[in-house]
């Protein structure tokens, strides 16, 4: 059976290159094969100039393919592996296009694992972890107040008068400060046209503690189904969110304001504009490392008292093995695709695993990729 990775962008080559290392059997595919031959041609010389037509050509059943490449070519690969009776891994959210694929893969009993990075990732094996834990408890009780929050942040290890760096285009940020969210905060949805409306302070349970901004992204709601939350908990806070750097809200304020006012074609010829000039002003420089925090916590209250409050906290760095974020998207991906060929996830979509044997074989791993890894119980 090989693999088949596809995309050898920043973020994928630590993955990549621990599953060359192990002798598995990979085929890389890129559009630009000397980009590929830079990042793994002392490994490999089976590296190939991607399109869908000569992938589908040396797929074969039973073959891995693995999508690092842009979002709207993760479904199109995933038909293709389908059709072959072949198995699909991404670290991108599900999309619905993505989601409507779960019958025909059970059908040609193959596996689309998604989700399966940092975030979404590693935060989703913290959060069932959590949920495992606290439902075995003898704190749980259906009618306890919970609240949950989940944060992460790709940030700069050495704070600039920016508050952020960039590893590629900034156009992607921009874009998502366009982006309305969704979240619960006492006991009801919290709808947020913007991030910068919905801004706090966290104080990260770290070694030193340090607070940061945070708010909302994305629709957390549909996350409380697939962490195991009943219909009938008592849920006063649920939310996933962004982690930024103190600061950051002051100094990207001229940012919010004109982004605001942009529409249609000359916005997004304005988009573009500010992306080039952030890239060119606050792009991490050579050996520069970044630094990514992750904070997963989940707390019950009864009868206004504290009975059951446990957090993970993840603190990394880059460093002379490359980035952080880079080992913290692709590592995970390369995980689940050993469990795949393992034989260790079942067919149909997933996102990354509820599977307790998985997340403690899988959150070992990440521990050996961050800097810092804790879990807290704070007691009650």
């Amino acid at each position: 059976m090989t693999i088949h990775w596809c995309g050898t962008g920043l973020s994928a080559i630590p993955g990549l290159r621990r599953l060359l290392e192990q002798g598995r059997s990979v085929t890389v595919w890129n559009r630009t094969t000397a980009k590929a031959q830079d990042a793994v041609g002392d490994l490999t010389s089976d590296i190939r100039a991607f399109s869908l037509d000569a992938l589908g050509t040396a797929l074969q059943p039973g073959d891995v393919i693995i999508s690092m490449l842009p979002g709207d070519l993760h479904v199109p690969l995933a038909e293709l592996a389908i059709s072959k009776g072949a198995h699909f891994v991404s670290s991108s959210y599900i999309s619905p296009e993505m989601r409507s694929l779960e019958a025909k893969a059970k059908a040609a009993g193959v596996a689309l694992i998604n989700e399966i990075g940092l975030d979404p990732g590693i935060d989703h094996l913290m959060a069932h972890a959590l949920v495992a834990d606290y439902t075995g408890s003898e704190a749980f009780d259906v009618e306890n107040e919970l609240s949950f929050i989940s944060y992460c942040g790709g940030i700069p290890k050495v704070a600039n008068p920016f508050r952020y760096k960039f590893s590629w285009s900034p156009l992607g940020v921009l874009k998502a400060l366009r982006s309305p969210s969704r979240s619960i905060r006492d006991f009801a949805p919290l709808d947020v046209a913007r991030p910068w409306d919905a801004i706090s302070s966290y104080s990260a349970p770290l070694p030193v503690a340090e607070t940061f901004e945070v708010y909302p992204n994305r629709d957390s709601l549909p996350f409380m189904a697939q962490y195991g939350f009943a219909p009938d908990w008592n849920v006063r806070e649920f939310v996933r969110g962004t982690l930024r750097l103190n600061g950051w809200a002051e100094a990207w304020k001229d940012v919010f304001a004109e982004v605001e006012t942009l529409t249609g074609a000359t916005g997004e010829t304005r988009l573009q504009e500010m992306s080039d000039q952030f890239w060119a002003n606050n792009a991490y420089d050579a050996d520069e490392p970044d630094r990514v925090v992750l904070c997963v916590a989940l707390k019950a209250v009864r009868n206004g008292a504290e009975v059951w409050h446990k957090s993970y906290v993840m603190d990394a760095w880059g460093d002379a093995r490359g980035t952080a974020m880079a080992r913290l998207v692709s590592v995970p991906v390369s995980l689940a695709i050993e469990a795949v060929l393992d034989g260790k996830l079942a067919a149909g979509l997933h996102a990354a695993t509820s599977d307790p044997e998985l997340i403690d074989t899988w959150m070992g791993e990440v521990g050996a990729l961050a800097q810092h890894l804790a879990v807290t119980n704070h007691g009650a």
